[in-house]
């Protein structure tokens, strides 16, 4: 490889260096191993436990873009060497080089499609069952079980903020936060109607069954102090806890609903062991959800500046998965299909997310190209 294709691959990754902000990810691993140091640290064990795992991703994410950034520099450095002292011998040992520093930059592009704003936060996910009854609802567990081993596979945290079980079986619905790096930039793409087709096990003659469940992805914004919410505007119910019976019933009035009159948004949070704790989460997962109803209105807006046209939420069925009489599990936004439904039900999605990021930017840039003729 010559030095004018290490030099343009240099370049690439010193645009990446600036897209991705990473001297700021280099400040936050000092903010955060100082904080790390201080004695009491470890006198809150789940929050320390949080900011170790956040310390972790940073350093490991930040350690990566330093090496390949150092290795380009140093081959670079060689080359030019052997260049201007006319010397071939290495030229097969730098090319091999330069092929596996290409290779490495392009398997790390992945993070360029997680530079939005928000696609470093934590992620609110919650699934809602549609109609069909039981078997609606033993999908909305399906799914939850999928989301649930995807970010175990991440080593990310998943909190269950607020749960409702089926009578017959399954799921009705579900809300919870996950703590993990770039937690909202991979989930995202599983915001949406999912579909499912299979051979009911929920009646004796095994029919064939098409089931709905929606999933809904929003970033985990924190305080968001700039979302101002008036008392006059929201109704607060304390209630309690469910559980599975027994001593696991709740028997104070611990659990929270907030309702937004004005928009009619809903959150429900039972599992903090008190109601000041319950009440703080829940206006916290409400302030983001306002927050995402802003941004998709001003979307909407510049949508019908262009004459596009958004389907209702429930009408957005983002991906099939057949089970009878094939096996198949397809995007229908990106086109992507695995034919194992089994590993993706197991959590195997980073094929799908990929997919969907890759279409994403490809709509992005488009819009943005419509945006500059405006």
């Amino acid at each position: 490889m010559d030095t004018a294709a290490l030099k343009e691959l240099q370049k690439k990754i010193d645009q990446t260096w600036e897209l991705l902000r990473l001297d700021e990810t280099k400040q936050k691993v000092l903010d955060l191993e100082a904080m790390t140091n201080d004695p009491s640290f470890w006198n809150n064990q789940d929050k320390a436990k949080v900011i170790s795992q956040q310390l972790n991703d940073l350093v490991e994410e930040l350690s990566t873009w330093e090496k390949i950034k150092k290795d380009v520099v140093d081959t670079l450095a060689i080359a030019e060497m052997a260049e201007k002292e006319g010397d071939t011998s290495m030229k097969e040992e730098l090319e091999n080089k330069g092929a596996e520093l290409i290779k490495r930059f392009e398997d790390l592009e992945f993070y360029i499609m997680l530079s939005g704003e928000y696609d470093a936060n934590d992620a609110i996910l919650a699934i809602h069952a549609g109609a069909g009854g039981a078997d609606a609802q033993d999908w909305t567990e399906m799914l939850f079980r999928m989301i649930t081993r995807f970010c175990e596979q991440r080593g990310w945290k998943v909190d269950v903020v607020d749960m409702s079980r089926g009578q017959e079986a399954g799921i009705k619905s579900v809300m919870m936060r996950i703590t993990g790096r770039y937690a909202y930039g991979y989930l995202q793409s599983e915001h949406g109607s999912h579909r499912l087709v299979r051979q009911s096990p929920f009646n004796a003659d095994a029919l064939r069954q098409t089931s709905f469940a929606l999933i809904e992805v929003i970033p985990d914004l924190g305080e968001l102090e700039e979302i101002e919410i008036e008392e006059k505007d929201l109704r607060i119910d304390v209630f309690r806890a469910g559980g599975n019976g027994g001593q696991s019933v709740n028997t104070t009035d611990s659990a929270v609903r907030i309702v937004h009159l004005p928009s009619g948004t809903t959150v429900t949070c039972q599992n903090e062991k008190s109601q000041h704790q319950n009440k703080a989460t829940a206006m916290k997962i409400l302030k983001s959800k306002l927050h995402k109803i802003q941004m998709e209105e001003q979307q909407a807006q510049k949508q019908e500046l262009r004459g596009e046209r958004s389907s209702a939420e429930w009408g957005s069925q983002i991906r099939s998965y057949v089970l009878h009489p094939y096996k198949m599990v397809k995007d229908l936004r990106t086109q992507y299909e695995v034919k194992n439904p089994e590993l993706v039900l197991d959590g195997d999605l980073l094929g799908f997310m990929e997919a969907y990021l890759r279409w994403k930017q490809g709509g992005e840039t488009a819009n943005a190209n419509v945006d500059k003729q405006d």
